[in-house]
């Protein structure tokens, strides 16, 4: 039965399920799932298979109370409502609201563990970037995406000289590196662009229809960068930390390419797989005193210039640095 209600609560969701997503995502045969969309039928539920998006449906005026919360189900609710409360993460009641309507629709037990695990849950330092400002364009962009709608407003950025008007087709919002950023494609032009929401400093959503690829997938498009920005040249990073650095280092995983190999001394070797170097480089310079860049040479040639820079700027007048 908990298998069957798994089918249902998919076909009911706005996903496009088809038989072999539905048997990916609950580790059952495709078989199993047909023969569970069969007992949906014979207990009146009113699926159909939509011909036109190629996946499951639920007739749209039909509803299913199945509501009946694990321990794991209820804490994990309790959670999300706690981290959504950190200064940054998402604008408004976040998800306090969704908390509140399913204690009330629960047994004595579960409201009990949601009120428990929200007092025992605490967040702190999460160092998002500052959108406390911005959530009016968060919400617009929320919106615009739910309404596939273009959004339209005043781009500033420190990489033009100055700010302009621009009107976009909003593909993805996404939380990268500690900061909001709408993906999507400006008018007129070919090539998605990454743009932060903090960085309008206007945004409307137009009664304009965007056009998003159905293709679109966003780890493609981010490939191999190394938090936002994709560069244009791919590189292999090989990074050797000393061993006061090694537990600190390995404790996080920086990237998605990340390999790492401990070694007798212990230190450790990362290497990466990334596009461009710009943001990584950034990251180095956290680490300036225990990391040894073995490739590529570019690389080792910026960072080593950084220092440099950063050494004249901050040195004594009566002193001249040596390097």
């Amino acid at each position: 039965m908990a298998r069957v209600l798994g089918v249902l609560s998919l076909i009911q969701s706005r996903g496009r399920w088809n038989a072999k997503a539905i048997a990916d995502e609950l580790d059952v045969s495709e078989r199993t799932v047909y023969r569970d969309l069969e007992v949906l039928e014979f207990a009146g539920v009113p699926w159909f298979f939509d011909e036109t998006e190629l996946c499951y449906r639920l007739r749209s005026d039909f509803r299913f109370p199945t509501l009946a919360l694990t321990d794991d189900e209820a804490w994990g609710q309790a959670m999300v409502t706690v981290l959504s409360k950190a200064p940054g993460l998402t604008p408004g009641a976040g998800a306090a609201g969704t908390t509140r309507k399913l204690a009330a629709g629960s047994k004595p037990e579960t409201q009990q563990l949601l009120a428990d695990a929200g007092k025992l849950i605490e967040v702190f330092s999460l160092q998002l970037a500052d959108h406390s400002q911005h959530q009016e364009a968060i919400k617009t962009v929320q919106l615009a995406l739910l309404n596939r709608k273009r959004i339209a407003g005043v781009y500033e950025t420190p990489h033009e000289p100055k700010p302009r008007k621009v009107v976009v087709h909003p593909y993805r919002l996404c939380l990268i590196k500690a900061a909001w950023y709408v993906v999507g494609c400006i008018d007129r032009e070919s090539t998605p662009k990454t743009l932060r929401v903090a960085r309008f400093k206007t945004l409307r959503m137009l009664d304009e229809t965007s056009d998003v690829p159905a293709d679109f997938d966003l780890k493609r498009f981010l490939g191999n960068a190394w938090a936002v920005f994709r560069g244009d040249t791919a590189y292999s990073v090989e990074l050797r930390f000393t061993p006061d650095a090694a537990r600190i280092v390995t404790e996080t995983v920086w990237h998605h390419t990340q390999q790492s190999k401990s070694h007798r001394d212990g230190s450790v070797t990362l290497q990466f797989n990334v596009d461009g170097l710009d943001e990584i480089l950034n990251w180095l310079l956290s680490w300036a005193g225990r990391v040894q860049i073995i490739e590529p040479q570019e690389l080792q040639q910026r960072y080593v210039e950084r220092l440099q820079t950063a050494i004249t700027q901050n040195a004594p007048a009566c002193s001249s640095p040596n390097i």
